[in-house]
Parts: structure tokens; C-alpha cells; sequence
């Protein structure tokens, strides 16, 4: 058996440690600074704090929002007769009467000589496309797509991994009013249709195959299931990725088909409303909830967010590892709404080594890099030190996301990658496309806390009672409107899955479902999902506590930890545990797990059991299937609590199907 490795890393810092305050002078020039200059300037009022700033910006609701389209000179081919016709939530209307379109304004930063974007493929160098190539080739889709009488409100949908030829697709699409949906083609035929065959679309993008930890995997087979399932399809483009012969339309002849000159090129121009995109819900039982985005609604959001809370502006490069079907590929593609340069990257990231994405990060010239949690834990435990290997001198900007952030996490990027860092957290979610709290430029950032909440997002924590408490975990709430949560969930008529989802708790308040403290200096943390709470002993407990410290130590990968209620009236909490290769769960191991749980929070925290399982099991946008698991273990059918099409790795749930089946849980 291996030594287990040494702990003294994972104590060294502490939650709300000081790890970096910006130079005043460096924060009078972030784009944030501007625009509270401007807001001072046309409101006569004075925000001396950012929190005075987010105070406005979530009570005069009219006034920020026209503030933020009037800083980012949003076009409008008809004018708004209001900011906010209605507060209701749900139903909220937004700039009534405007008439705007997303791609319009992603294609007012064409600059030739310059890259709209950066792209990276496995067993392929990084190659920029040109604004004026990638324009061209969204004018020619777009042309191709009215050819076939694709109108606004009509669906195209790809099936497609993270290439180029992704995001020219989705902007032509959205410049004729069609509403854009997307799969990865790591799902199978079965989970593909149960996203995009509840929109009915009449056009399909796909791809021959993708290449993924040096293999290359043939989708056609794939892709024939889809185009029988989707019988509303009036035509199949084929995108050569592997470059194998398909039955449909090629790619090329589509792109370089006829077309019309740049100002010639109008974008239909739609209601602020009008639907932009579908995002699905990890759907990881049932059917994935279709959650529809609008164009302004977007828009206005994620101008907000990439300029004020990530600092961002023309010609800086960004990187966020994801596929196609993770609502960052979203986000990426928004960069181009500011002239920000999105680097792609299609592949395993961690082929031909774990390294891969730091190698793409230097090479790419990356001002931003996106990681989740998970990805610098395994650094972490592999001894990676970025800094020695790599020339990262143009990288400023580190987001992690995905998942709650230890101290630990946060202190490592200063330890191994730069000193000088901005780690700009942020947690948010796919129902609203954006985060809810996040980075802050001009403020400190401390260990394993996310600095504040966004501009614009009235966020709290919310007691049992339905009242705000402060330095205390609750359920995280909004309790005003926001331009891009969903219009709607496609196909749920009534509205009646929608207002269950986010509504039933709290009537007129969304409740999010994470589990969330704000302290009293405004730093935020989320705690894991509020539906996957442990509630010992009438104290309710996060689970990201306990993933905190148990994956901090450095025998371990990741962890899942649940609580069940028994019929007797107890209950018992599993904690299950990957671990490092060549560690075994030993005595030793444990004991040490279940003292620091003991005394970093308290005996309530601390297992029934430890158990070792060979993976822990994740949705594909790397969230932990706890309530799946939880139900596994109360003896739901396998079959039932998890489609396989949604997780990262259906494999990973063997092990917790076995140790249900061998237990009884009266006896646990």
C-alpha cells in the first residue's frame, strides 16, 4: 500500500484568508469603474462601495438596466415604450415594444485582420478564423437557411462538438429569428433525442464523429437514429469533423454557397422576448426540463456580465474548457458580443497528458482561463505546477466554476500559477445563462469565498420562514426580476412545470435550489444543492463543507455524501470516496477524514460510514448525482434514478448499485 500523502498543504489556509487586494490605480481602469463613473454621472447619486452600486443596481431595476443598454449602445430597430412593464415573477415583460436581434450585435464587431475566434483540436494546432471569414460564413448560413424557408421561430439544432463550425451555425441561426438548440455528440442517439426532439426542428447540423482521448469515434450510425426521430427535419448538414462520407448537405457547400455583401446582410429583427436559444437541465431522471432563453434577455446579461464582472474587452482572449451541451459554450460564444476572442478547445483534457489545457491556455495568448474545481484538484494531487512549465505571462484572469471552490483551490492558483492573479469565482446556473454572484475587480479576494453578488441579481439566503439572514446558510433566492430568466420551458403550455421548478417555495420569489450564505462584508458562498441537504439531528448541514475538507485531503478525489432518512426514524450518512491511485481506505485514511470534519465543523458532519467506490458519479456539466444516489441506496430501481445519457460517466454509478444491493439499510 502507498503512504498516504502529506496534509500539511490542505491546512495552510483558511476560508476568508486575504489572498489578493487590486491596486487602486488597476481598478479605476476595469470596465466595471467606468460604468459606476457613468452611473454616478446620469443619476446624480454616488457609489463610493461596490455594494452600493449592487444595492441600485437590484432596487431601481428600470434605471440600471436602461444604464446598461445605454453604456453598451444596444440597437434597437424599434424603441422600448418601458424598461419593465411588469415585475411578476414568473412573467416579467421587459423592453416592450423593442425589436433587436443577438447575432446583429455579435456581427458589429467584425474587424478584418483580426480573429473572431481561436480553435484547438486534438491532434491539431491552434488555428485563429478571421472576423471577416467567420462573418462571411454566418452570412452565407444565415442565406442558406432562408433559402429553405426557415423563419423566425423555427428550430435548428446541431449535434455537433466544441469547432467553429458550431458557432457560426448558432449566430447565423440566430440572425434570422430561429431558435438554436445543441447536443454534443458524446451523447447517444436516445439521450439527443430526448433534448432536441421536444423542439420539432427543421434543420440539423451534425457531425461524421469527434476525437476524444486519441481516438476517433464514428457518429453516423448516431445521427441516422437522430434524423429518423426527428421527422420535422427538412434537411441534414453534414460537418465533416472526421472528414468520413455522410448522407445530407455538406458543410462547404452550405458555407461557400451564395450569400449576400455585409451591408447588404440584415438580421431579423425580433421582439427583446423573442426566443434567442434552448438550454436543457441535466435531466439526470425524467425528461430534461427545454429552458428557452430570449434575445435581449441574453444579450443585456451577458454584456453585463463579461465586461463588469470579468473585466473583459476587444481583443482579449478567453478559454473555458467545455462541450457544446454545458451552458459555458454559451457564454463563449458571447464573448463575441464584445469583440472578445473565444479560444475552443474540442477534445479529453487531459490528452496526451494533464497539461493540455495550460498548454492551450500559453499558446492561445489566454488573458482568461476557465476551470472547474475538480480539474485543479487533480493538479493539486498530481504535482502539477503550472508556472514552471508554461509561459502564462498574459494571463490575468482565473474563473473557476462548476462547483463550490475550497480554500485550498483558491490558494493554489497563487501558489502554482501566478502571484498576481484575479480568481473571479463565480456559481450561477443554466436556468438564467449567467452567474449569480461572482467577481468583482475592484475588490479582495479571499479564500474559498466568491466575492460578491452580481450586478442586477437580487440574490439572499433565505431562512425556513421565508426571511434574509446573514452569515448564516439558507436557500438561495432571487427576489426580483432578471432580463434572462427563462420565458418559458418549451412544451410545458400552462406554465406549470416552470412555476413548480423555481416558484412553489416562496410564491413570487425564485428559489434556486442551492443551498447559500452571504456574509456581512457581502462575500458569498454557495454550499451544495438545498434538495441534496443533510439534515442530522435537526441541524441542516451543506455538503460542500464536507466535500471542503475531505477532498482537500490529498488521498482523495472526489467525494459524494448522503443522508438517509430511515422508516425507523434515524438515519445514516454514507460519505463514498475516490481515491488517489495506489491509496487504499485504511484506517489511517479515515481517521483523518473524520477528525478534521470533526474539528473544522463539528461531530454532526462526520460519516456513519466511509466508502471507497471507483468513480464519483457526475452530470455532464460535472455537477454530483446525490439525490440519484441517495435514492439508489433507499432501493429506487437502478434503471429508474439516473439516464446514462446524462452523466459523464455512466459506469461510475456500478459501485453504489452494488453496495445497495449487498446492504440492508436497517442494518447500514
Amino acid at each position: 500500500m502507498a503512504p498516504p500523502p502529506d496534509t500539511a498543504a490542505a491546512s495552510a489556509v483558511r476560508e476568508g484568508d486575504l489572498l489578493r487586494t487590486p491596486a487602486p490605480e488597476a481598478a479605476e481602469q476595469t470596465r466595471l469603474a467606468e460604468f459606476t463613473r457613468f452611473a454616478e454621472q446620469r443619476t446624480g447619486r454616488s457609489f463610493p462601495e461596490y455594494a452600493d452600486l449592487w444595492s441600485w443596481s437590484t432596487t431601481d431595476l428600470e434605471e440600471f438596466w436602461q444604464g446598461v443598454w445605454d453604456f453598451f449602445d444596444v440597437r434597437s430597430s424599434a424603441p422600448h415604450t418601458a424598461v419593465l412593464e411588469d415585475r411578476s415573477m414568473p412573467g416579467a415583460r421587459w423592453f416592450p415594444g423593442a425589436r433587436l436581434n443577438f447575432a446583429e450585435h455579435v456581427l458589429r464587431q467584425e474587424r478584418p485582420g483580426r480573429p473572431a475566434l481561436v480553435s484547438v483540436a486534438e491532434g491539431t494546432p491552434l488555428r485563429e478564423l478571421p472576423w471577416e471569414d467567420f462573418a462571411a460564413q454566418v452570412r452565407a448560413v444565415a442565406t442558406h437557411l432562408r433559402g429553405l424557408g426557415i423563419r423566425p421561430g423555427d428550430r435548428v439544432v446541431a449535434y455537433l462538438p466544441n469547432v467553429p463550425e458550431a458557432v457560426v451555425a448558432m449566430v447565423a441561426t440566430a440572425s434570422v429569428g430561429a431558435v438554436w438548440a445543441t447536443c454534443s455528440p458524446d451523447f447517444g442517439s436516445r439521450g439527443a433525442l430526448d433534448r432536441l426532439g421536444q423542439l420539432e426542428p427543421t434543420v440539423l447540423f451534425a457531425a461524421d464523429g469527434y476525437r476524444y482521448g486519441g481516438r476517433d469515434f464514428d457518429r453516423r450510425e448516431e445521427v441516422a437514429e437522430l434524423v429518423a426521430g426527428l421527422p420535422s427535419l427538412r434537411e441534414v448538414v453534414q460537418v465533416p469533423v472526421l472528414g468520413l462520407p455522410a448522407p445530407g448537405t455538406g458543410w462547404e457547400d452550405v458555407r461557400s454557397g451564395p450569400t449576400v455583401a455585409a451591408e447588404e446582410f440584415v438580421c431579423e429583427q425580433v421582439p427583446f422576448d423573442h426566443p434567442l436559444w434552448v438550454l436543457f437541465s441535466s435531466g439526470t431522471t425524467g425528461l430534461p426540463k427545454a429552458i428557452v432563453h430570449g434575445h435581449g434577455g441574453i444579450l443585456l446579461e451577458q454584456l453585463k456580465l463579461q465586461a463588469f464582472h470579468l473585466d473583459l474587452r476587444e481583443g482579449d482572449r478567453a478559454f473555458f474548457f467545455t462541450t457544446t451541451g454545458w451552458m459555458m459554450w454559451n457564454f463563449c460564444v458571447s464573448m463575441l458580443l464584445l469583440g472578445i476572442v473565444p479560444v475552443l478547445y474540442d477534445g479529453n483534457p487531459s490528452h496526451p497528458d494533464v497539461e493540455v489545457l495550460w498548454r492551450t491556455a500559453q499558446d492561445s495568448r489566454a488573458r482568461l482561463f476557465g476551470a472547474s474545481p475538480a480539474f485543479v484538484e487533480l493538479m493539486q494531487k498530481a504535482g502539477i505546477v503550472p508556472s514552471e512549465r508554461f509561459d502564462l505571462s498574459a494571463l490575468e484572469i482565473v474563473m473557476p466554476a462548476g462547483s463550490p471552490v475550497s480554500p485550498a483551490v483558491t490558494k493554489w492558483f497563487y501558489d502554482a500559477v501566478k502571484p498576481d492573479l484575479w480568481i473571479a469565482t463565480g456559481s450561477g446556473g443554466t436556468d438564467c445563462c449567467t452567474g449569480f454572484v461572482g467577481g468583482v475587480p475592484t475588490l479582495p479576494v479571499r479564500a474559498g469565498e466568491i466575492q460578491a453578488r452580481s450586478l442586477g441579481v437580487a440574490a439572499e439566503a433565505w431562512d425556513d420562514r421565508g426571511r434574509p439572514v446573514v452569515g448564516q446558510v439558507g436557500e438561495l433566492v432571487i427576489t426580483q426580476p432578471m432580463p434572462s430568466m427563462p420565458l418559458f420551458f418549451w412544451g410545458d403550455d400552462d406554465g406549470a412545470r416552470y412555476r413548480a421548478s423555481y416558484f412553489e417555495t416562496f410564491p413570487g420569489v425564485w428559489r434556486h435550489g442551492d443551498f447559500f450564505e452571504v456574509n456581512e462584508r457581502g462575500g458569498c458562498f454557495v454550499r451544495g444543492r438545498s434538495d441534496a441537504v443533510l439534515n442530522r439531528q435537526g441541524v441542516r448541514i451543506g455538503t460542500a463543507e464536507i466535500y471542503r475538507v475531505v477532498e482537500d485531503d490529498p488521498a482523495v478525489l472526489g467525494a459524494l455524501i448522503v443522508n438517509l432518512d430511515l422508516p425507523d426514524g434515524g438515519f445514516f450518512m454514507p460519505l463514498f470516496v475516490s481515491l488517489v491511485p495506489g491509496v487504499e481506505l485504511d484506517d489511517e485514511v479515515q481517521g483523518r477524514l473524520r477528525r478534521r470534519l470533526r474539528e473544522e465543523y463539528s461531530p454532526r458532519h462526520v460519516p456513519d460510514r466511509i466508502v471507497a467506490v471507483g468513480a464519483i458519479p457526475l452530470t455532464r456539466s460535472g455537477k454530483k448525482m446525490e439525490i440519484p444516489v441517495r435514492r439508489l441506496l433507499l432501493g429506487a430501481d437502478p434503471a429508474a434514478v439516473a439516464d446514462p445519457n446524462a452523466m459523464a460517466d455512466p459506469g461510475a454509478l456500478a459501485d453504489f448499485v452494488e453496495y445497495a444491493r449487498t446492504q440492508t439499510h436497517y442494518s447500514l
